[in-house]
C-alpha cells in the first residue's frame, strides 16, 4: 500500500459546479470493467458479470421506453429551492423502476454463467411488494437480509437506469448544496460511490463526487474530507504492484480527523478510470482498510453490497 497526498489544481478555474449523467456513461463505465477483468485477474469473473451488468444497464436506458413520465414543470419549484428534484423517498411509489428491472434481467439472461442465474429467478419470484422493499434497503444504504443481499445489485442497477434516466431529463442541473448537505447528491439526496478527479482542460485537476444511484457528479474542493469537511487531516493511501508503482488509478482519501474514506478515481493518471468500475476492482485496498481497523468507508456502492 502506497501513501501519496492530493494537490488542488493551480490557476484560475470555474468549472461546472454540478453536471448531469451523460447518454454513454454506461457504455463508457462497461468498456472500463472488460479492461479491469484483464487487469485484474484475481476478480475476472466478477469483474466480467459486472461489465454484462453495466452493458445491460446502457441498453436498457437505450431502448426502453420509461414507464412514468413526470408531468411538464414537475421539478421546477425543487430546483428554484436548492432541493434534490429527484428525491428517492418522493418518486419510488410513482415511478415504473420494475419494468427496468424486468428488462435488465432479460438482457443479461444469456450472457451470465450458472452461478449467476438462480439469482435471475429468484427476483424473478419476488412479488412486486417484496422488489420494493428489497430497493427500499438499496436506496437507504443498508445491508438487507441474507436471503435478499446477492439480489440487491441487480434491482440497484435497475434503480440506476431509472434515475439516470430521470436526471438526463431534468431541465438543468440543480445547484451545487449548501455546505451543510455538500456529502449528498443535490439532485436526488443519495451519498457518493467515490470522488473523481477530472483531466479534460476546462476542470483538469478538479473534484466531484459521483452520486451512487443518479451518476450525477458535484464539485467538491480537493484535499477536504467529504464527511467532517476537514482538509489538513488527510493521507491518500493506494495499492502498487510488484515494481511499486500504483497498481490502479484509484486511492483512499483517509481523514484522521473522522476516521473515515472515500476512494477517488485518477483520471489524471488514467482518462477511462471510473469512480464504480475501479471501486469494484479496487477491492484488495476496502480489505486491506478493513484489517487496519481504522478507517470506515464512507462511500456505498450498490453494486456491491456487503453484510454487516
Amino acid at each position: 500500500m502506497n501513501h501519496t497526498y492530493g494537490n488542488a489544481p493551480s490557476g484560475i478555474m470555474d468549472p461546472p459546479k454540478v453536471t448531469l449523467p451523460g447518454a454513454d456513461l454506461f457504455q463508457k463505465r462497461a468498456t472500463r470493467l472488460r479492461e479491469l477483468v484483464v487487469q485484474v485477474p484475481a476478480l475476472d469473473e466478477f469483474l466480467a458479470f459486472m461489465a454484462r451488468l453495466v452493458q445491460a444497464q446502457h441498453q436498457v436506458l437505450s431502448e426502453q421506453e420509461p414507464g412514468w413520465r413526470p408531468a411538464p414543470g414537475a421539478f421546477d419549484e425543487a430546483l428554484a429551492h436548492g432541493m434534490p428534484p429527484l428525491g428517492y423517498q418522493a418518486l419510488l411509489r410513482d415511478v415504473c423502476w420494475q419494468s427496468d428491472l424486468s428488462a435488465l434481467l432479460e438482457n443479461v439472461e444469456f450472457h451470465v454463467g450458472q452461478r449467476q442465474r438462480p439469482l435471475l429467478e429468484a427476483l424473478r419470484r419476488k412479488t412486486s411488494e417484496e422488489l420494493d422493499a428489497i430497493a427500499v434497503d438499496v436506496l437507504e444504504a443498508r445491508s438487507g437480509s441474507r436471503e435478499n443481499r446477492p439480489l440487491m445489485p441487480l434491482v440497484a442497477a435497475a434503480l440506476q437506469v431509472t434515475w439516470v434516466r430521470l436526471a438526463q431529463a431534468l431541465p438543468r442541473a440543480p445547484d451545487k448544496p449548501a455546505v451543510e448537505s455538500e456529502a449528498l447528491c443535490p439532485t436526488c439526496g443519495c451519498p457518493p460511490v467515490a470522488s473523481v478527479i477530472h483531466g479534460e482542460q476546462y476542470r483538469s485537476g478538479v473534484r466531484y463526487l459521483h452520486c451512487s444511484l443518479c451518476a450525477t457528479e458535484w464539485h467538491l474542493e480537493r484535499v477536504k474530507c467529504s464527511v467532517c469537511g476537514e482538509g489538513g487531516k488527510l493521507t491518500y493511501l493506494g495499492l502498487d504492484d510488484e515494481k511499486g508503482k500504483p497498481f490502479l488509478p484509484i486511492q483512499a482519501e483517509a481523514c484522521s480527523r473522522c476516521d473515515h474514506y472515500l476512494k477517488v478515481a485518477l483520471r489524471e493518471s488514467h482518462g477511462r478510470a471510473d469512480p464504480v468500475a475501479d471501486n469494484l476492482a479496487s477491492l484488495a485496498l476496502d480489505v486491506m482498510l478493513a484489517e487496519e481497523g481504522r478507517y470506515s468507508p464512507s462511500g456505498y456502492n450498490p453494486l456491491l453490497i456487503i453484510g454487516d
